[in-house]
C-alpha cells in the first residue's frame, strides 16, 4: 500500500468513499422522512410534536423523566403553570 507523507493512500481513499456513500444514503433517507412528516401533517398530525415524541422514545425512561421534571420546574418558575397551592387558595 503506497504511503504519501506517512498516510496509507488506498486506506484513506476507502474511508472517504465509504463516508461519501453513507452521506448520500443519509440524504435519501432524510428526504423520505420529510415525506412521512408531510403525509402525517396532511392527516392532521403535528410534525413538531411527533419529533418531540420520537426524541423521548429514544431516551431511556430516567432521562426522559428528568427532562420532563426540569421542563415542568422551569415552566412553573416562569408562571407558565400555576402552582398547586395557588390554585387551592384561589378556589377558597
Amino acid at each position: 500500500m503506497p504511503d504519501v507523507g506517512g498516510v496509507a493512500v488506498e486506506r484513506l481513499k476507502s474511508f472517504i468513499e465509504r463516508i461519501e456513500r453513507f452521506e448520500e444514503e443519509k440524504r435519501g433517507l432524510s428526504g423520505d422522512i420529510k415525506e412521512v412528516y408531510a403525509e402525517a401533517r396532511s392527516s392532521g398530525f403535528e410534525p413538531k410534536i411527533m419529533r418531540q415524541v420520537i426524541k423521548l422514545r429514544r431516551m431511556d425512561k430516567q432521562d426522559a423523566d428528568e427532562e420532563e421534571s426540569l421542563l415542568d420546574l422551569y415552566k412553573r418558575a416562569l408562571g407558565m403553570i400555576p402552582e398547586a397551592g395557588i390554585e387551592a387558595q384561589a378556589a377558597e
